[in-house]
């Protein structure tokens, strides 16, 4: 059994699908993401950097204690490397598939992260971050537009890196991207939403998108804002 503590944000949405792809058993335990409720002392001990998902392998390879594994590349490394699927054997194309990955927890998602963060939530008068993140959203999905003119999959073949770049392009639209003009990534984003996995994510009970958070313009209350970017996030760093 796999608990997986979860918020339904594109990182969340990359460890329901693997999960969904490899039937594994698991349970759902969602947090308030505006209500901070990840912002604890319990959480941090699964989590030192208080961020979500998360999850705990009560059943690991090797044996042993239940194991925590934070970060979602990492996650989607391990479940991967515990499953044997979903991450080419060979050399090759393995490094294909990992090269992806990274891309996306270090490029994909943060860039994009930035622009959500300055085109839906900070307060007006923020015409240069809007402008630097915008345009980086808009340069990687090109990058990743020209991949996907040459294959099918990130990797050749469907793997842990289209799980992890694909909910992330599926929040294009939230800050003003239409993926249309990109043929190639809108064929793979329509061929990987396809998949029973995929759609038994999007749609599950409890892990599905909830609408306010699909907010183009959210607006927060002072609370919120304090958990998501301000003082009680900064806090969450000195709890034991």
């Amino acid at each position: 059994m796999i608990d997986l503590h979860y918020v339904a944000t594109a990182n969340g949405m990359k460890i329901a699908i693997m999960l969904q792809e490899l039937g594994l058993d698991y349970r759902v335990i969602n947090y308030g993401l505006f209500e901070g409720e990840h912002l604890t002392a319990a959480f941090k001990r699964i989590n030192p950097n208080n961020k979500l998902p998360a999850i705990i392998d009560h059943d690991p390879a090797g044996g042993g204690d239940p194991l925590p594994v934070f970060e979602t590349g990492a996650i989607l490394l391990y479940l991967a490397e515990k499953s044997g699927r979903f991450l080419p054997a060979g050399p090759r194309d393995r490094a294909v598939a990992q090269q992806w990955l990274f891309w996306q927890m270090a490029g994909l998602g943060p860039m994009h992260g930035q622009a959500h963060h300055f085109l839906r939530y900070a307060p007006d008068g923020q015409d240069y971050g809007k402008t630097r993140y915008a345009n980086e959203a808009l340069r990687l999905l090109k990058v990743l537009e020209y991949r996907l003119a040459q294959a099918d999959y990130l990797a050749g073949e469907y793997s842990i890196a289209d799980m992890a770049t694909w909910p992330w392009v599926g929040g294009a639209a939230l800050i003003d991207i239409d993926i249309t003009q990109f043929p190639a990534m809108a064929d793979w984003v329509e061929r990987v939403g396809a998949r029973p996995a995929v759609q038994a994510a999007v749609a599950g009970k409890d892990t599905a998108v909830p609408p306010e958070y699909l907010q183009k313009h959210a607006v927060l209350t002072p609370e919120q804002w304090s958990n998501m970017f301000g003082e009680k996030l900064l806090a969450a760093s000195d709890l034991r």
